[in-house]
């Protein structure tokens, strides 16, 4: 058995993988087709599994709990993908990838802070390697793995640290997660091709400590990023349409989903619209349809997402646009979450939380924590017209969608990965 390493370089793309010298000598260079959305979780479980979303049941990076009323974004529990992963019949190694809460592999390692009694986060990761990462590297970046500060230092602490457990461990797999395309990518809509180099240097810190044992790199990515200028405000549309339930309180507007007769989940490009009542099914359907920017409402079984998690609906944007997931109405006071890095309340994704109102105000803000006093990290603009890029739906051009690099005959969709991956361990 030859041991292989998955390098997860997200958001590079056939076209961008021309700037990435040691990545494109890899192997063959091929587009390969990912599920919708084309987003992070749904991306990932469909490579593991070799499924589509209705089977393993990831429809986005977060849907809505009908059991529970309550929508969840970013949940990190193994036992949320509902088919078996084929890392689980080898000696394997998941370096930051996602659903690693509990997985059935022998290291991993993972961003989760530790939460106190009073309120209070201190940012760690869970290792589970046996390598001791954090005496060795130091503390992980927290901050540069998403927020305002969202950088390089996040994706090579990951690089080192996976090089680290490579050359101690040697799994037969290893696989490894790479975010740094991802952040400038959605904050500008022209980001600098340097971007390319540093993820490729983060990149070959890992490839060297696989040529050290003698392991093959395969390279891929999840999506690819589009520019865009237009949000869309799904859920204030349905507000208006006195179909969305707000609760007001000390703590600003809250979106009673349980309550709502529709609302939406919105995912980058993509939004599952939940309807409580059929009756108001075709409705809820006009409404949408008729917002500037979304490209059509369909139902899940269109896509592959009929899972018992999907939307009613599932709202595609243009390529130039995407979903915001604010639902507070006109008059109304925004919810204290909202100005804040604050992935697990908010009830969809939030690409603005990549940008900071005034490097000044955060300044303040950490001068209250340093001195003891209570605070609240309301360092986020509202405006949903700074971000700059966005994915979740399939480019026009496959160039600009996900890609993989690798020996070998190249899968041409994320289905098709499994089968692939374990043929070279075997080769």
């Amino acid at each position: 058995m030859t041991p292989l390493v998955v390098l997860n370089v997200v958001g590079l793309t056939p076209r961008l993988a021309a700037h990435a010298p040691r990545l494109s000598a890899l192997g063959g260079i091929a587009p390969w087709r990912s599920p919708l959305p084309a987003v992070t979780c749904t991306s990932q479980a469909t490579m593991l599994t070799g499924t589509a979303p209705r089977e393993h049941g990831i429809v986005g990076n977060g849907w809505y709990y009908r059991d529970t009323a309550e929508v969840r974004f970013w949940q990190q529990s193994h036992a949320l993908i509902q088919r078996r992963c084929f890392y689980e019949d080898f000696d394997t190694a998941k370096m930051f990838w996602w659903f690693n809460g509990s997985a059935p592999v022998q290291a991993s390692c993972t961003p989760k802070p530790h939460y106190g009694s009073d309120g209070s986060k201190a940012f760690d990761v869970y290792d589970r390697t046996g390598c001791d990462l954090t005496d060795r590297l130091g503390p992980f970046p927290f901050f540069s793995f998403w927020g305002p500060h969202a950088g390089l230092p996040s994706s090579r602490w990951i690089a080192e640290a996976s090089a680290l457990v490579i050359r101690q461990r040697q799994p037969q797999l290893t696989l490894v997660y790479l975010p740094h395309l991802d952040y400038d990518h959605q904050r500008s809509s022209d980001p600098p091709i340097s971007l390319v180099t540093e993820v490729d240097q983060c990149a070959a810190i890992v490839i060297d400590a696989a040529t050290s044992i003698g392991a093959q790199v395969v390279a891929v990515s999840e999506y690819g990023l589009m520019p865009v200028d237009r949000p869309i405000h799904i859920n204030q549309a349905l507000r208006r349409e006195g179909l969305l339930e707000t609760r007001g309180g000390p703590f600003g507007s809250q979106l009673v989903p349980g309550d709502c007769r529709a609302f939406a989940v919105a995912d980058h490009q993509l939004a599952h619209v939940y309807v409580k009542n059929p009756g108001d099914r075709e409705s809820v359907r006009r409404i949408i349809s008729d917002l500037p920017g979304v490209a059509a409402v369909v139902p899940a079984g269109d896509l592959e997402l009929d899972h018992e998690r999907a939307g009613d609906w599932i709202a595609l944007a243009e390529p130039n646009s995407w979903f915001t997931y604010y639902f507070w109405g006109e008059g109304e006071t925004p919810p204290d979450y909202a100005p804040t890095v604050d992935i697990h309340r908010k009830p969809g994704y939030d690409p603005v939380e990549l940008f900071a109102t005034s490097k000044l105000r955060a300044v303040a803000r950490v001068a209250q924590k340093k001195l003891g006093f209570r605070y609240r990290m309301d360092v986020i603009p509202l405006d949903a017209t700074l971000v700059g890029g966005s994915h979740g739906i399939h480019p026009a051009d496959p160039m600009d969608g996900p890609v993989i690099i690798g020996p070998g005959q190249l899968p041409e969709t994320m289905t098709e990965f499994p089968r692939y991956a374990v043929g070279r361990l075997n080769a």
